[in-house]
């Protein structure tokens, strides 16, 4: 076997060209079994019935771009082979680094906000624009109150859709038999979200890793098979319709009011469109959302967010220094249960129609995906992934029937380029000081 060593600057890395084109044979032909099915054959409706149309083209094109992707990929990883430590140099060049994109985030994120903000207004600003906008919000929204169960706190949730579905439902059966506004249910919902998420944290207590996981997922399953199967109380597959639009202040957004009202644009001697109304459901959410992130990076300076912090790290070391693992989880899970809740009731306002087919597990490994995505415990790096993951659909939109698979490599290829996620620097939210040089006390 024939070894060739390349040397770098840093030091030196080897390239073992039988093996890594050995990989990428193996990985050419399993895309080939699996291509033949997927995409070289195709039903096609004829006169005589359904027939097949077998693409040779696609399916030689999809493996050759394996082959080529895996030795790419082998390459990346030869590249990233541990180098012997030569100086201390690198170790600046890292601190740098980070203090530049401290920098950059404490700039960006204010022009961020400000351009959320004036997006409605902008001349490119269209109805269509504006719905996936609010679509990334409610995402980022939901990124992060996972956030904070599994960033924050360590404690990997696979059934979070729940909290968002029970969300939903309740500002649907409260506005529908209650007639209550969106304003008055908003908080119950949230309510009632978090205290599902208590009852979800008590079974959990003592389990970790991939049990915890299990049980999360199940209970997400269980909810949504709860709403499927009580057909007197949630109308089961039917879903509930007809659920009540917010208005501004008691002003509604329609056409034509009872004689003696007014509704917003008769209020502000405006002519009636239907995008006032959207665009006052992404300022709600952007609200929404932007009070989320508010809340969360204040609870993560307060104790209770360093004792999720050092769960996280070492449950072990929490129980040594006196920190209740049981209060700890049952607050991480109550409290992103409730912005679950939140975002759920924003769902059902703005859908107007609800159904358990809205709330199933693709949704929960999408949020969770936007959480790891964007690396855990980064507030930013959910607003990115967020941005990538629901956004950058609609970039490949144009793909057709391809969409999916464009967006799936793009994302394989972010997680082998950051493994961690796209934004994994973290700062500690509690620094030691040195110790006085002095002899006395400080």
């Amino acid at each position: 076997m024939v070894v060739r060593t390349l040397n770098g600057v840093a030091g030196e890395f080897r390239l073992d060209i039988p093996a890594i084109l050995k990989d990428c044979l193996v990985s050419a032909l399993i895309a080939l079994a699996l291509a033949v099915f997927i995409i070289g054959l195709r039903t096609t409706d004829g006169s005589g019935g359904l027939g097949l149309d077998f693409r040779w083209q696609a399916v030689g094109i999809a493996v050759v771009g394996v082959f080529v992707g895996r030795f790419l990929l082998n390459l990346w990883w030869a590249r990233r082979t541990p180098k012997p430590k030569v100086a201390t140099a690198e170790q600046g060049v890292a601190a740098s680094a980070a203090e530049a994109f401290k920098t950059f985030v404490k700039v960006a994120a204010p022009m961020a906000v400000i351009g959320a903000v004036v997006l409605p207004w902008m001349p490119f600003a269209d109805r269509y624009l504006l719905d996936v906008s609010i679509l990334v919000l409610t995402y980022i929204m939901l990124g992060w109150g996972l956030n904070i169960v599994v960033g924050l706190a360590g404690l990997l949730d696979l059934g979070y859709v729940a909290f968002y579905a029970v969300g939903a439902y309740s500002y649907a059966l409260l506005a529908l038999y209650f007639d209550l506004s969106f304003w008055a249910c908003l908080p119950l919902a949230g309510a009632f979200a978090c205290l599902f998420g208590i009852l979800l944290g008590f079974p959990v207590l003592r389990l970790r890793g991939d049990y915890l996981a299990i049980v999360t997922l199940g209970f997400g399953e269980m909810i949504r098979v709860i709403l499927l199967n009580w057909y007197e109380f949630t109308k089961g597959p039917d879903g509930l319709s007809g659920i009540p639009r917010p208005s501004f202040f008691g002003l509604p957004f329609t056409r034509r009011v009872p004689e003696g009202t007014e509704s917003f644009h008769t209020f502000f001697d405006l002519d009636y469109s239907s995008l006032h109304r959207i665009i006052f459901l992404y300022y709600v959410i952007l609200v929404l959302a932007l009070l989320t992130n508010w809340f969360t990076l204040r609870l993560r300076r307060l104790p209770i967010g360093r004792a999720w912090e050092a769960l996280r790290e070492d449950e072990i070391a929490c129980r040594s220094l006196g920190i209740n693992p049981t209060n700890t989880k049952l607050t991480a899970f109550a409290i992103g249960a409730m912005f679950g809740g939140f975002a759920g009731s924003f769902f059902a306002t703005r859908q107007g129609f609800i159904s358990p087919e809205s709330f199933t597990f693709i949704e929960s490994a999408v949020i969770l995906a936007i959480v790891v995505l964007g690396g855990m415990g980064s507030q930013v790096g959910v607003v990115v992934a967020a941005v990538l993951l629901i956004g950058g659909t609609e970039l490949f939109r144009g793909l057709d029937e391809y969409r999916m698979l464009a967006f799936g490599g793009a994302m394989v290829l972010i997680m082998v380029w950051r493994p961690r996620g796209l934004l994994a620097h973290r700062e500690p939210t509690l620094k030691l000081s040195p110790a006085p040089t002095g002899g006395g006390p400080p």
